[in-house]
């Protein structure tokens, strides 16, 4: 599973050099540090403390699956800025969710070309940030705009709300998916970070699920006019994907 090591490797390198911290947080899935409040996770206006992304900051969330131990070596949630408790108004905001699998993990593929089976899977896990729910953050993902923010709550504050719950939640959610082997989880709240190159990775890897969408949604496709042609340029195996799908050569 290679497709996305490109963006994941770039939005770490983004990272590197910069102080941060790992968070505690729990090895078992079954270790639930704060409450998921599932659909009644409701934060109105009037009972937020601020909001991460909230305006025109920045509210990116990015997402990315790899074989690569080298890029996802273990379960960890890193946090780059002030944590919750230590916020006080908006701010921008980042959380990057990559992925290791094993790197024939996801039921069909080689050397990062995925069949039916692995873009199922792919799909399954992408699809958590619908699921997890911490109590008093407030996740609005907006697909079309492209952006994440999130509504914190004062009374979820109050109760001791931080990253490392948060993260908790999202490391259960992510390992209850049986083909997931490890998760790095990463929080950026720093001011003055560059996010639009963060976004524009983030940007490129959703363009790549996008194009898996297409590939295996038994689309039509002349490559010529597809908007996505220059994924499948650019990103190993893509090609490939699509034409062993489309029975072309």
């Amino acid at each position: 599973m290679k497709l996305y090591d490109r963006q994941i490797g770039n939005s770490l390198a983004l990272l590197a050099g910069l102080a941060g911290r790992r968070l505690a947080a729990p090895a078992a899935c079954d270790a639930m540090p704060w409450p998921d409040a599932g659909e009644a996770n409701l934060v109105l206006r009037g009972e937020m403390a601020y909001e991460l992304g909230g305006g025109v900051l920045p509210a990116i969330g990015g997402f990315g699956l790899t074989s690569s131990e080298a890029l996802v070596g273990r379960n960890e949630v890193l946090l780059y800025g002030p944590d919750l408790p230590e916020l006080s108004a908006d701010s921008p905001y980042a959380r990057l969710a990559f992925i290791r699998v094993a790197e024939d993990g996801l039921g069909e593929g080689i050397d990062g070309c995925a069949g039916d089976a692995a873009y199922a899977a792919i799909r399954r896990i992408e699809y958590t940030r619908y699921h997890v729910n911490p109590k008093g953050y407030m996740m609005r993902v907006s697909v079309a705009s492209e952006r994440e923010p999130v509504r914190i709550g004062r009374a979820a504050l109050d109760e001791g709300l931080d990253f490392a719950k948060v993260g908790g939640l999202f490391l259960a959610g992510y390992r209850a998916h049986p083909e997931v082997l490890a998760v790095k989880l990463v929080f950026v709240t720093l001011p003055g970070f560059p996010y639009a190159e963060l976004q524009t990775e983030a940007r490129q890897a959703e363009a790549i699920t996008r194009s898996l969408d297409r590939i295996f949604g038994n689309l039509v496709m002349n490559c010529a006019s597809c908007d996505l042609k220059v994924v499948c340029d650019e990103v190993e195996g893509m090609r490939e994907m699509h034409f062993a799908r489309s029975g072309r050569k």
